[in-house]
Parts: structure tokens; sequence; C-alpha cells
């Protein structure tokens, strides 16, 4: 009896997995006295899944004990979504909260999901990766608030539904919050000098790169601006900032940006708005911390590039010391010298990187036109 009915599991789940039976796994988990004992049902139907018992005792253990419990109707619902057995056990090992929603309002969240995913198999695609978000069904009223909110300003669907995966919370608060965040953009962008109409254009840029953004309070836009713009900057300025460094100005604080200003100021010895230069063509000075920027400044002071050379490629500054390293010992077998040339070609991404130093390279073999050429040196 027993192996017929292990064999009809295994072959409704379609995947295989190593777990324990429920009766046994009972025994290895005799919980120490003051814990709740677990709800056999919800043990046995997850058992039944190829759900791995074990690893949500491990993590989400309270959840076992919790009663009701609604593992098939779960299970259900995932599979006329679209789920096979394989991303429903996935599903439910990762969020096993997911059990405890009321059917009714698993059904709800899913309708309210589908208006702005393109089709079932894009949302799915979301549940799987997302499941603590998809199951958030506690503000119902607030996410429908703010997906209504949202698409009256004309966002891309796509953009909703990341926000909604990666940044739940933004949804479970009230409208009013997102509202007054977005009104705040609004105005930033337009008392920069932004134009009415590629608006939605750059939310959606802000919110995609970001979508933390609805998160961080007005006022701290506020406040990152208004320093910034006490330090001289220009409107042409700060809308160039605001639009390198997207929402991530918004987590910037005056006081640490005054700290980072002032040590690369003086690092660099360089006069008001030299300093103004050097942060416009590498914004990311004003997040990294003081110690970050001077372990790097120090980095290339050890490894003998000059202070003028960091001068005129500020963006240096983007890389740790390990990669500045490596990079320099790489062009040296090439026989470029960092030192006494331009930091530009160690800058930039990795593939920006190995296209410099391939163009070096290649300097140093021979013409394909002219297999009989000598080798071009590097003094040449």
């Amino acid at each position: 009896m027993l192996r017929v009915t292990a064999a009809s599991l295994c072959a409704s789940c379609q995947v295989m997995r190593v777990l324990l039976p429920p009766s046994a796994s009972l025994t290895s988990a005799a919980t120490p006295h003051g814990k709740r004992e677990e709800n056999q049902q919800t043990v046995d139907s997850l058992y039944e899944l190829s759900v791995d018992i074990r690893k949500i005792r491990k993590l989400r253990g309270w959840v076992l004990s919790e009663s009701p419990a609604y593992v098939c109707e779960t299970a259900d619902l995932l599979r006329d979504m679209g789920a096979d057995a394989a991303a429903i056990a996935h599903i439910l090992e990762t969020h096993p909260e997911a059990v405890l929603c009321r059917p009714e309002d698993v059904a709800a969240q899913r309708d309210l999901w589908e208006s702005v995913c393109p089709n079932r198999r894009a949302l799915m695609g979301i549940v799987e990766k997302f499941p603590a978000s998809f199951f958030t069904v506690s503000h119902h009223g607030n996410q429908r608030a703010n997906i209504l909110y949202l698409q009256s300003l004309r966002l891309n669907k796509k953009i909703i539904s990341k926000l909604m995966a990666s940044a739940p919370q933004s949804f479970s608060r009230p409208v009013e919050s997102n509202q007054e965040v977005i009104h705040t953009l609004r105005e930033t962008y337009l008392d920069l000098g932004g134009d009415e109409g590629n608006l939605r254009v750059w939310l959606q840029k802000l919110l995609s790169q970001n979508p933390y953004i609805l998160l961080r309070p007005a006022e701290a836009w506020r406040d990152s601006l208004g320093f910034l713009r006490e330090r001289g900057f220009s409107t042409e300025e700060l809308l160039s900032l605001v639009s390198s460094l997207r929402a991530s100005i918004s987590e910037l604080k005056p006081d640490a940006m005054q700290q980072a200003l002032a040590y690369v100021q003086g690092a660099l010895s360089c006069s008001e708005d030299e300093l103004k230069q050097i942060v416009i063509r590498c914004p990311a000075v004003l997040y990294y911390t003081l110690p970050t920027l001077a372990g790097r400044f120090q980095g290339l002071m050890d490894a003998g590039v000059r202070t003028e050379q960091v001068r005129e490629s500020p963006n240096v500054l983007e890389l740790t010391t390990q990669i500045v390293l490596y990079r320099i010992q790489k062009l040296a077998s090439y026989g470029y010298d960092v030192r006494s040339g331009s930091l530009d070609v160690i800058v930039g991404t990795k593939k920006d990187f190995e296209t410099s130093y391939a163009k070096l390279n290649l300097r140093q073999q021979r013409p394909l036109f002219n297999p009989v050429a000598p080798l071009r040196t590097v003094e040449e």
C-alpha cells in the first residue's frame, strides 16, 4: 500500500525531491517545551505537493502551526494561473505564508495584478520571483488606489508591475503619500527646466531605475537639491545631476555631501568651479562615504598616479583600488604607463576597459596588410 502511494505521488508531482514522510518528520521535529504543535493537515498537504517541509521548519516553522491554512486552495489558484508542480512547490517553500491567505483574497489579488500584467504568463513570472509581494493581501484597497493613480499618470504597465513586485510597501500605504512624492518630483523636474512633454518618460526612468523612490519622503528631495543649489550649481547643472544620479539623489544627506565635497576639494586642490565640474563628471562622489573616497584616492596615490590626473579624470574614483591596480598592471603588460598618460583609458565598465586595452594591444602587433613590417615600439 505504501509503495503504491509513493508511486502515485511521484507521478503527480513531476519532480524528484528527497523528502521525509510526514510521520518521520514529526518524530525528527520534536519541538521543545512551549512551542506550538504543528497542523498535521498542513504538513501532509505540503508533502503531497513535494514541498520541502524541512526547509519550511527551518525558516518559517511557525507557519506549520497556524490554522486555518489553505494549502490545496492556494495550489489550485496557482495551477489555474499556469504554474506547474515544480513552480508551486518553489513558491510555497520560498513564501509558505501564502497558505495562510484566504482563497478569496488571493483571487482578488490575482485580478488586481492582472490589470498591470500583459498576460498570466508574465504574472506567474513575477509570482515565482516575488511571491511575498504577490501574497501581500492585507492592504488590497491601498494597492488598488495606488495602481489607479499611477495608471492615471499614463505610466507603462511594465513599470507599475515592476514597482509592485520590487517595492510592495509603496503600494500598501495610502495613495496620498505617493501623490505627494510624485508631485514633488514633477515640481523638481519642471523647476530645473525640464519639458512637460518629457515628464512621463523622465518619471518612468526614475521609477524603473530605483523602485524604492516612492518610499523616500518628499522633503528628502527638497533638502538634497536645496543643498546643491546653495553650493552654486545652476539649474541646468542640477537637472544634469538629477538625471545622472536618478532616484539616488533623494537618498543623499546634506551633511554627508558636505563632507564628501570638502574632502574632494582638499585632496585634489581645486577651486569651487573646478569642484563643480568634477561633481558633474563624476556624480558618484556625492554618495560615497568619506572612508571610501579617502581609501580610493590613497590607493591611486600609492600606485603612482598624480593628483592632476585624478582631477582630469575624476571618474577613476568610481573604481575600487583592486580594480585600478589590476587595470594598471594589465596596461603595463602592453607597454602603456598610466602614470605618464591619461587615466581615461582605465575608467568605465569592464567592457569599456577591455576595448581600450585591446586597441593598445593591436598597436604592438604587425599590420595585417604588411606582414614584413617591423613591430611598432612604445616610443613610436
